[in-house]
């Protein structure tokens, strides 16, 4: 994994902030002037944290733990889904279902409501009902897969959130929150970055900016998937060369050694008294 540089930052558009009189004044410590009447972040804080959160996220990732990826903007929707599936990681692009992590098992319930609809498709069943019922399940289909297609796969609840606008995404930021679920994300000058486990102080809106950060939060967690493949194949070649059984082996004979070690010196502690007697 590679920082984007000073210079790919600025050409990104990362340093553009919101307004002056939009800002929020928590972001502070991360805006570096003020230049016509819009706020200016300073880059060399958002290469610092983006590396931060870039590493957490890769140590996240080879240990095998799920991240949700949320953005419901319309410029970022898009890079977001495409760089989230190529790291096989679930993702929100739609309305937040409110409810969706501090109310884990509703969701759950309707995403196995699609899978059962699936079911029906394929045993013959949907065939078997009337044409108005197969259109309202089509429709409820549908509906499901646009919400919650992209978390089918999410079997219980993600160890982290990455969040593209935590202004917009609150309900999301507010949820993690509450489940102690840590929580990354670009924050622009006119978000509250108290709330936010890894503050990216970036450029929210621009979508060069978006892709930045995000190709390379998911080449780090690209990279933590790697490690974790590779040491899976390294446990699972352990045993299978043998060495194992050999050590344990070994082991039983110094046992055995030093359990018959004793008996072999008794007779001669029960020679001496005899000796003496003479």
């Amino acid at each position: 994994m590679s920082t984007p540089s000073f210079d790919q930052l600025l050409e990104a558009g990362c340093h553009f902030g919101h307004m002056k009189r939009k800002w929020n004044p928590a972001m502070a410590p991360y805006i570096f002037m003020e230049r016509n009447g819009i706020h200016i972040i300073d880059l060399y804080k958002t290469q610092a944290n983006l590396e931060e959160a870039a590493n957490e996220l890769r140590s996240l990732a080879k240990k095998g733990q799920r991240i949700l990826f949320v953005a419901t903007k319309k410029q970022a929707k898009e890079i977001l889904a495409e760089k989230a599936q190529s790291v096989g990681m679930p993702y929100v692009i739609e309305r937040w279902p409110g409810g969706m992590l501090t109310n884990f098992p509703t969701i759950r319930k309707a995403v196995k409501k699609m899978a059962s609809i699936d079911k029906m498709t394929k045993d013959g069943t949907f065939d078997n009902l009337s044409k108005r019922e197969k259109l309202q399940i089509t429709r409820q289909r549908a509906k499901l897969e646009k919400n919650l297609g992209s978390i089918a796969d999410l079997n219980r609840l993600p160890s982290a959130l990455f969040v593209i606008d935590v202004h917009k995404e609150h309900i999301a930021v507010a949820e993690a929150n509450r489940l102690g679920i840590p929580v990354f994300g670009i924050v622009d000058t006119n978000s509250d970055p108290n709330n936010i486990d890894f503050v990216i102080p970036a450029n929210d809106d621009a979508s060069k900016s978006i892709d930045l950060i995000l190709s390379t939060v998911c080449d780090a967690i690209n990279e933590g998937l790697a490690e974790r493949k590779v040491e899976k194949a390294d446990e699972k070649a352990a045993p299978e060369n043998g060495e194992a059984p050999r050590r344990e082996g070994n082991r039983r004979r110094v046992n055995r050694r030093a359990a018959e070690a004793p008996a072999a010196e008794a007779p001669a502690a029960e020679e001496a008294p005899a000796e003496e007697a003479e």
